[in-house]
């Protein structure tokens, strides 16, 4: 059973640093064809400092962040079980090659409905700054009760 006292709490931030190669792994990958997420003169050409990536690409480094947390056995998710029921994510601005992001995740909500508990966690994405970058959210659903 997971613990409940995690609700409104916020995970300890930690540092991305984008790669140029992960950017154009990632749009290869999802058959993202534009120039600016493959070509660094094509990015620089249409005013971006580096390769741009695509929206989705924040999944690649707070994915993993995510799935630590839920295999905490301190935290108590039934991982094995567990679906993605919903995901959103807002760009504030576009994440480039080059970029030293943070990300902290916070968890939002956690309850029970009709043998299953539902995990809502939001990842805050900024720069070294403490600029937005991005934020995340997750619905995640796995079996039990509180």
């Amino acid at each position: 059973m997971p613990d409940v006292s995690y609700v409104g709490s916020t995970l300890d931030p930690v540092t991305y640093r984008v790669g140029r190669e992960k950017i154009r792994e990632f749009a290869l990958a999802i058959g993202e064809g534009a120039l600016v997420c493959t070509d660094l003169d094509a990015a620089r050409a249409a005013g971006h400092p580096d390769l741009v990536a695509p929206p989705t690409f924040t999944v690649t480094f707070t994915l993993p962040l995510i799935t630590e947390f839920l295999k905490d056995p301190a935290f108590g998710w039934d991982y094995a079980r567990m679906v993605h029921a919903d995901q959103s994510i807002t760009l504030h601005r576009p994440v480039h090659g080059g970029d030293e992001l943070v990300t902290v995740i916070h968890v939002e909500d956690l309850k029970a409905r009709a043998g299953s508990l539902m995990l809502t966690l939001r990842c805050e994405v900024t720069d070294t700054d403490g600029a937005a970058v991005a934020t995340t959210s997750a619905l995640l659903v796995t079996q039990g009760e509180l």
